[in-house]
């Protein structure tokens, strides 16, 4: 397992990460916020996926995924690409001038993320409308010292505020985009697929 750096996993906090997948025509990522370390002995990780994404579309078919840690000096643009397009018809990482190739081929940041770890899915556990990933570990390496980002730090300090200026209705806490009007209980933003539970008032 010289592979595998376990200071990597001091890294893992409920924060935000890169989560990605490939195949075999273009690679794709996407923003996720579940990723723990699950047993030590073997070495496991979980992570929850959006149905909906096709990200998860292709960890399915694939079964291996990496996970990026981003850290606090990621910039808005990361969670524009990775966290509001589609990747079905945009390989994210394209152009993209940080990120490598980790030894299942899969790319993780190199820049804006503090560790990444590459893993194997061992088992699939159907949660409503997300599935969580089980995996042995393959692969971890720890990137630098920066702290991982958490909601707060990114609310607080990276998330441009919303127009909300002479309209009235909900904000999405996660990407900023405005419903006007009345928020039914089973809406989902349009852009980065939250329910109405993440959503606010506009004052």
């Amino acid at each position: 397992m010289s592979n595998i750096d376990n200071t990597a996993f001091f890294k893992l906090s409920y924060g935000l990460f890169v989560l990605t997948a490939a195949d075999e025509s273009k690679n794709s990522g996407c923003i996720i916020n579940t990723a723990l370390q699950v047993t030590q002995n073997p070495l496991r990780i979980a992570v929850c996926v959006n149905k909906t994404n096709y990200t998860h579309d292709l960890i399915a078919k694939s079964g291996v995924f990496s996970v990026s840690i981003i850290d606090q000096t990621a910039p808005f643009a990361v969670f524009e690409r990775f966290g509001f397009c589609s990747g079905r018809d945009t390989d994210k990482f394209a152009g993209f001038e940080y990120y490598a190739l980790a030894e299942n081929s899969l790319p993780y940041l190199t820049k804006y993320a503090n560790a990444f770890i590459s893993a194997k899915v061992i088992e699939k556990v159907d949660c409503g409308t997300h599935t969580m990933f089980i995996a042995d570990v393959t692969e971890a390496k720890k990137l630098n010292d920066e702290k991982s980002m958490t909601y707060e730090y990114y609310f607080a300090n990276v998330k441009p505020k919303p127009q909300t200026e002479k309209k009235k209705g909900y904000v999405c806490k996660i990407c900023g985009y405005v419903h006007e009007g009345e928020l039914p209980d089973d809406f989902v933003c349009p852009i980065c697929k939250h329910p109405a539970s993440d959503f606010e008032p506009i004052n």
